[in-house]
């Protein structure tokens, strides 16, 4: 085994900018998943935008977590607001044939633009909850808010519940395995990067057993 160097860049965050933070992170802990989520106000208007501070936490229960950024001047955005006052939403998986659209509904439009439209995307109803599902999405995960945490002036984590979700016909075989290319979803890289996923592998934990035996000299052919 080739020895490994000690010489590496370090970065004290302390030291740093918040914006020079997030470059580091954002570049670092790749690929991210991406959430597509769709949420109503109060008075039922559906909102849609994309979050890359996205992933899913636990099983049992079915809890996901959403990275949810405030505006500049520390007032709620959309999402942000609507999960507060309804506690309900649901997260639209990307896959690269909606890399477009969902990239319209990140679109900081002002507040006469109903960014669903401009995207062209196609609105469902919600099953278990009232927020919309976007029918042109592989998988669609209706959540309710389990517990928000405020972990500063810019940005609160929420944690929802998976309540249900739905697949594209085909997706998920009869022992709940979802077919990683044929979903094909996005992530996000650093900066304005992303990639695909549909290029996969299969790589199976071993027991302590089958570890020790890899370890072992190979035997000399004689």
């Amino acid at each position: 085994m080739e020895s490994v160097s000690n010489t590496q860049d370090s970065f004290d965050f302390s030291k740093l900018s918040a914006r020079d933070r997030y470059k580091l992170l954002i570049g670092s802990v790749v690929p991210r998943p991406i959430a597509w989520v769709t949420t109503v106000d109060e008075q039922g208007r559906p909102n849609a935008a994309p979050f890359s501070f996205f992933n899913c936490l636990s099983s049992d229960p079915a809890i996901l977590a959403l990275g949810v950024e405030n505006h500049e001047d520390l007032r709620f955005k959309d999402t942000g607001h609507n999960i507060r006052v309804t506690e309900e939403f649901t997260v639209n998986i990307v896959d690269f044939a909606n890399l477009h659209p969902m990239n319209t509904t990140a679109v900081n439009f002002p507040s006469d633009v109903d960014e669903i439209t401009a995207a062209g995307l196609t609105m469902i109803p919600g099953e278990f909850v009232n927020c919309p599902q976007i029918a042109e999405a592989p998988i669609r995960l209706e959540c309710k808010r389990h517990v928000t945490l405020n972990i500063g002036k810019s940005r609160e984590i929420v944690l929802g519940e998976v309540l249900a979700m739905h697949a594209r016909p085909g997706l998920v075989n009869d022992r709940f395995h979802v077919d990683a290319a044929a979903l094909d979803a996005l992530g996000r890289m650093g900066g304005h990067g992303y990639c695909r996923s549909f290029e996969t592998f299969d790589l199976a934990t071993p027991s302590e057993a089958e570890w020790r035996a890899s370890q072992q000299p190979k035997a000399m052919a004689l």
